[in-house]
Parts: C-alpha cells; sequence; structure tokens
C-alpha cells in the first residue's frame, strides 16, 4: 500500500510532472505548514485559525515568503521554483498582481517537489526558517 505521507519520488519522476501538478501538490503542502504552524502557537479560536490561516497561505504573502526563501536555495530547489513560476497560468486572482501569482506558483512547485521526493526534514527546515525570519516563531 502506498504512503502518501511519506513519497519517495525521484527527481526524474517529479521532473517529469506538469509545473501547474507541481504548485497543485505544493499549495496543499504549503497550506498544511502553515496551519500547523498556527495551531502550535497557541490557542485561537476555529474562525482565528481559519482568518490567520487564509492570509498566510494567499498569494501576495507567498510571494513575500519566496522572496525571503529564494537565497537559501540550492540549484536543484531553484529551478523546481522557477519552473513553476514560469508556468503559463493564464489568469491570477483579483487580491494578487501576476508577478505575486507567479512567485506563489514558484514556491508552491518547490514545496511540491521537495514533499514528492521525500524532503520532509529539508521542507520543515526552509519553512521554519523563513516563517521566524517573517513572524518571528
Amino acid at each position: 500500500m502506498e504512503n502518501y505521507f511519506q513519497l519517495d519520488f525521484t527527481p526524474a519522476q517529479v521532473g517529469s510532472m506538469t509545473n501547474l501538478a507541481l504548485a497543485h501538490i505544493g499549495d496543499g503542502v504549503f497550506e498544511l505548514l502553515c496551519r500547523s504552524y498556527l495551531c502550535v502557537r497557541g490557542d485561537k479560536t476555529v474562525l482565528k485559525l481559519h482568518r490567520d490561516t487564509v492570509s498566510l497561505v494567499k498569494a501576495p504573502a507567498q510571494a513575500q515568503f519566496a522572496q525571503k526563501l529564494l537565497p537559501r536555495l540550492t540549484e536543484q530547489e531553484l529551478a523546481f521554483f522557477r519552473r513553476g513560476k514560469n508556468a503559463h497560468t493564464h489568469a491570477h486572482p483579483k487580491g494578487a498582481t501576476a508577478k505575486e501569482y507567479a512567485l506563489a506558483t514558484g514556491l508552491e512547485a518547490l514545496f511540491g517537489a521537495l514533499y514528492l521526493m521525500g524532503q520532509t526534514q529539508r521542507l520543515n527546515e526552509l519553512f521554519t526558517t523563513v516563517m521566524e525570519e517573517l513572524y518571528g516563531l
């Protein structure tokens, strides 16, 4: 039986996936990390947890996160980020610029690739480092 919590794709398998497929899985990974981060930080109402999660996962916040993250990436990680950033997404949300949406999609593709390759420790390291810098974890 496949363990969907601990995948171990090869870089070639991940490389064969579309940019937007990587962003699709990475969106869920990033949201789960944000939800976990908020729950660990203390008692909040469900409404407050929801609102705080939305504020962290919207494209402008993800773009800010991506900009802080970029200097910390390896060449392979940068390649996954660029794939997502350069994906042809024909539209963007009304609350974000096209540039913010591209950066957010790059971040999601990177997180998707790392997750699929089973690099959860690296994912956690990148996420925690940037959250500390941005929000004082």
